[in-house]
């Protein structure tokens, strides 16, 4: 498969989505700075923080 596809990268486009919808439409963001600043507190926040679903 296509490694360019969606379908060929599930996890990341299931990650991506929500971040967009979590983070970046939830948010006005004045530059470009201010955007990365969130992009890097949240994905900290995803491989630290969050709860894991398979741990229950």
């Amino acid at each position: 498969m296509d490694p360019r596809s969606p379908r060929g990268n599930e996890c990341r486009e299931s990650f991506y989505g929500r971040l967009r919808d979590e983070s970046l439409n939830a948010e006005v963001l004045y530059s470009l700075r201010e955007a990365q600043i969130l992009i890097e507190q949240r994905c900290r926040r995803y491989n630290t923080v969050r709860s894991r679903s398979a741990l229950g």
